[in-house]
């Protein structure tokens, strides 16, 4: 059966869009990959609703509900290529199967890439974080460590001087503007010079090691991951924007006709409830641009 979008990731987004697009009545497909981008954190924040939700628990939430739709189906597994096949595209999954549909809708995330530091991979989603929205409350008032290695980035860190106000920026060796300086001195934030050695602390950190042996304890690490786009965005070439994240317009139209994108792979604002929230208009265009093109095949018969 041909379907009218297939969607894929079963994040925030996929969830959302497949949400929308079946109660408009289309056959839509999800394909879930199975490992969300938040699956190291225990619990997911700043979504109402689901607040302290750990990322598992809101996607078994939002399947049990999409199994309302009966014109919604879920299947596990991941799409490894998409290709112009006349008026439709085929997607290909992992296993060899493909499908053909009118639309596409990626909201396959992006892929962080770890600083090569020893123990921030174990740390990530416990005491590492980038989004003190999500991961700032339950830590409030600790002491704070933030990785600030250009101008930007030190100036980020005054914002998290709203969560704690004993705040220490690492900018590994990195020599920052004096203007951003005097703007952390004045803010009583410490600037360390000193590179990262390693992260001490076995499910929580307790204190960062400096390359000469120095530790500052630490209770919480904020540091922005390098990224790059997923597998599939880089099989596709996709147009980026100067953030590296796929380019979109105001519907959320990629630069491959028919193939829309929404969530984290397309935006700096990479939050769950941003995601579902882009996920929801990415769909809302789908179905739009769906049902005139229906309209329309249905008035060329004679």
């Amino acid at each position: 059966m041909n379907q009218d979008v297939v969607i894929v990731g079963g994040g925030p987004a996929g969830l959302s869009a497949a949400l929308t697009l079946g109660r408009s009545l289309k056959k839509v497909l999800l394909c879930d990959g199975g490992i969300p981008r938040n699956a190291a954190a225990a619990e997911m924040h700043n979504f109402v609703t689901r607040d302290g939700t750990p990322p598992r628990e809101f996607r078994r939430i939002a399947r049990e509900q999409l199994a309302a739709y009966e014109s919604v189906t879920l299947r596990d597994g991941l799409v490894v290529d998409v290709v112009r096949e006349g008026e439709f595209l085929r997607v290909t999954m992992d296993d060899g199967a493909s499908h053909l549909t009118r639309r596409v809708l990626l909201t396959v995330g992006v892929v962080d890439v770890m600083p090569d530091i020893p123990g921030a991979r174990e740390l990530w989603g416990h005491s590492i974080a980038q989004c003190p929205y999500c991961h700032g409350f339950e830590v409030r008032g600790l002491p704070w460590g933030v990785v600030a290695t250009s101008a930007p980035l030190a100036e980020h860190a005054l914002l998290l001087t709203g969560w704690t106000d004993d705040l220490v920026v690492f900018s590994e060796g990195v020599e920052l503007p004096p203007d951003i300086l005097d703007r952390l001195s004045r803010a009583r934030v410490r600037v360390e010079p000193r590179r990262i050695r390693r992260l001490l602390g076995e499910k929580m950190l307790e204190a960062i090691e400096l390359e000469d042996g120095h530790q500052v304890a630490r209770r919480m690490l904020f540091l922005r991951p390098a990224q790059r786009p997923a597998p599939l965005v880089e099989r596709l070439g996709l147009a980026l924007d100067e953030h590296g994240v796929v380019r979109v317009d105001a519907q959320q139209q990629s630069s491959m006709p028919g193939v829309s994108v929404a969530g984290d792979a397309s935006t700096m604002m990479q939050a769950a409830i941003a995601s579902a929230s882009a996920g929801t208009l990415a769909a809302a265009f789908l179905n739009l641009g769906l049902t005139v093109e229906a309209a329309g095949r249905r008035a060329s018969v004679p």
